[in-house]
């Protein structure tokens, strides 16, 4: 039995009729997602401009010119060799990664307090959490200055900045709490059932199913201390050897201040490590931050 072939005169007006349906379907597509380009553009030009602008030369960064002439990565070379850059960067992984393991160890048995046992004050205990996010840092910063320089004689370093998260987070243990309610009690009931004590139920069992939870909340204290301005700025302003990213970026800009192309180099490699931590985690992240508003 034979397939009858279709004649070239069809196949040949179906071949711009098929092209009009896509142009018409892709037409649709924009449409409808007009306002998500938009707002995509609106995040992600800035960030093109300030990659392109870091690769231009010292004249052309002073024009009005929005592409490269000539393609200049030796400006990232010559970042990197400023003296102190790489000081920059060590204190800056020092103070996000310890900072970041010191707030989620330190934040998971609270939270899990609060999301699962059931004692006397639970929800004052909770209020009281929840009133520490609403108390912004300006208002205790003196007396923690005084403390710390003063009294433990650490002004000039980060350790006033990393110590304290040993004691935990009122927004780490509050986004760990809304996670945690939305594990069935079932689950740590079987596992006292079978004598697991409350330290290696939250470890064995609680603590695999809150993967999402504690990747969203790694990665907010992980973005909060690499871009910290002020904190470096109070404690450690008096010793370069001691400053982060964030806050050398300004000295770096006030000794570049005309050399824009270095300025938009130097800018790229502090955004780079938070761009990248976020891409390859924001499945986590995102799951993490949902389901948190799922049960009260």
């Amino acid at each position: 039995m034979t397939t009858a072939t279709p004649p070239a005169r069809d196949r040949l007006a179906a071949g711009p009729a098929e092209k009009k349906a896509r142009r018409r379907s892709l037409l649709h597509w924009i449409a409808v997602h007009s306002l998500g380009i938009a707002a995509a553009l609106f995040f992600v030009l800035p960030f093109v401009f300030v990659l392109l602008t870091s690769l231009m030369s010292d004249q052309q960064a002073l024009t009005r010119d929005l592409t490269p002439d000539s393609w200049h990565w030796d400006n990232y070379v010559r970042v990197i060799e400023t003296p102190g850059f790489l000081t920059w960067w060590k204190n800056s992984l020092l103070y996000a990664g310890l900072g970041t393991a010191l707030v989620v160890v330190s934040s998971i048995p609270v939270a899990y307090a609060l999301a699962k046992f059931r004692f006397r004050g639970r929800h004052l205990s909770l209020l009281l959490v929840i009133s520490m996010m609403m108390l912004p840092p300006q208002v205790v910063i003196i007396p923690m200055y005084l403390f710390w320089a003063q009294q433990m004689d650490l002004s000039g370093t980060l350790w006033p900045l990393i110590v304290p998260m040993a004691f935990g987070d009122a927004f780490a243990i509050f986004l760990l709490r809304q996670f945690l309610l939305t594990i069935p009690n079932e689950y740590i009931e079987a596992a006292r059932i079978d004598g697991c004590g409350e330290f290696r139920t939250l470890v064995r069992v609680v603590l695999p199913m809150a993967k999402p939870g504690i990747a969203a909340v790694a990665l907010f204290q992980f973005f909060s201390c690499w871009n910290d301005y002020f904190g470096p700025q109070i404690y450690a302003s008096d010793n370069p050897g001691a400053w982060t990213l964030s806050y050398g970026l300004e000295s770096f800009k006030g000794a570049h201040h005309t050399d824009w192309n270095l300025t938009m180099a130097a800018t790229v490699l502090v955004m780079a490590p938070v761009i990248l931590v976020f891409f390859f985690a924001q499945k986590a992240f995102v799951e993490g931050v949902t389901l948190t508003g799922v049960k009260g």
